[in-house]
């Protein structure tokens, strides 16, 4: 086996109102005496970030909120929440929602280091920075941003731009089922799906796949897998919520020290271009992505498929049972109840071209990771066949 280096939080929390219950202990653990919240305006009307507030509170920290957060957080956003933490000198830095105020609390835990602009970290070396001590509280079960070391935001010109350091991972991530029971039916399928995804790109990273990244690749997606319908037709299952949540996070610490590949690489354009949902856009080209694969990619797909659905490969060849997974993943989607065709989205045939220019031009480190090269006419070929 090749050398390899593994990243992952120090302390997991997998609880039911395990925020409520122990947020304000756990800050205490780490000296906090001034906690920043960042979060949206959908959190703060959900009430999640009263009970985050008062746990705190009941611990004897000062609060203070920046719920101005929005998807693909631009630059000018994180630098706000930035400014506030240093005028509060906040020594705590709480991600609560989704994969946008988690990535952005990443950014905002390196606050004490000598920087002007978010502009001056997306080049710079950030290896010896001081991080704030930093916590993650998804409110989603697909991003796995609580246990990733990459934070995404928006740059100026519109571009997604990555920050990519083991430096701002979250120190701490708690994993409260019960802040996913109100996610609407179409957020639950499309961050679900997008935790799939994490896995299977994971498990069959052409360039970084490893051991530990396999076994918590299947574990995660068996995990998702086996209660996607129960999360779909039954919101308020807090078990299969919890699973879920779990099965996420896995991804996360999955993808992060594997990669994502191809599916990521095509879905990036959508949401730059035409702003599809993340998860929902991973939804969209997954399944035309991993057929493509199947020349190379068949026997880890099987390896999946025997893993999720044990009964329904039994004495299948491994391309009987990599279609087999494919096809029940196109189940997921058509069940979903998401829009699973480009031009239901006003995307259409004259776009296909300025979308596989973009996916070759500026996410090449992510056709590189996976199992099989793509040309820009292959690239076009995939979102045809999705139009």
């Amino acid at each position: 086996m090749t050398g390899m280096e593994f990243y992952t939080n120090g302390h997991i929390v997998s609880e039911a109102d395990s925020m409520r219950q122990k947020l304000g202990d756990l800050a205490k653990q780490y000296d906090a005496t001034s906690a920043i919240i960042i979060t949206d305006t959908g959190i703060c009307e959900l009430g999640y970030v009263d009970i985050a507030q008062e746990s705190l509170e009941q611990a004897g920290i000062n609060v203070v909120i920046f719920d101005r957060v929005v998807a693909d957080p631009p630059i000018e956003v994180v630098e706000e929440a930035i400014e506030l933490a240093r005028a509060n000198q906040c020594n705590l830095v709480i991600g609560l929602g989704g994969g946008s105020p988690i990535d952005t609390a990443k950014i905002v835990a390196l606050y004490p280091n000598d920087f002007q602009s978010v502009n001056e970290l997306l080049e710079a070396d950030i290896s010896g920075f001081k991080k704030m001590p930093l916590f993650a509280i998804p409110t989603t079960a697909g991003t796995g941003a609580e246990a990733t070391f990459v934070s995404v935001i928006t740059a100026k010109d519109g571009s997604k731009k990555a920050i990519y350091t083991p430096k701002i991972l979250p120190d701490v991530a708690i994993l409260d089922a019960t802040l996913t029971l109100k996610l609407p039916r179409h957020i639950t399928a499309a961050t679900a799906l997008d935790a799939m995804v994490h896995c299977i790109e994971a498990y069959t990273s052409r360039t970084k796949k490893n051991p530990i990244s396999d076994a918590l690749a299947v574990k995660g997606l068996q995990m998702l897998w086996s209660n996607f319908y129960t999360v779909l037709h039954h919101g308020d299952d807090i078990d299969a919520r919890a699973d879920m949540l779990l099965g996420s996070t896995l991804a996360g610490i999955a993808f992060v020290n594997a990669s994502v590949a191809a599916v990521h690489g095509l879905s990036y354009p959508l949401s730059i271009n035409f702003h599809v949902p993340h998860g929902h856009a991973n939804a969209l080209v997954m399944c035309s992505v991993f057929t493509f694969n199947l020349p190379v990619a068949a026997p880890p797909y099987a390896e999946l498929a025997r893993a999720v659905m044990p009964i329904d490969t039994s004495g299948m060849t491994d391309i009987e049972a990599a279609h087999q997974f494919i096809n029940q993943l196109k189940d997921f989607l058509k069940t979903s109840g998401l829009k699973y065709r480009l031009n239901e989205l006003d995307i259409t045939g004259q776009d296909i071209p300025a979308l596989a220019d973009m996916v070759i031009n500026t996410y090449a480190r992510l056709i590189e990771t996976n199992p099989m090269d793509m040309s820009l006419e292959e690239v076009k070929m995939i979102y045809q066949e999705i139009l």
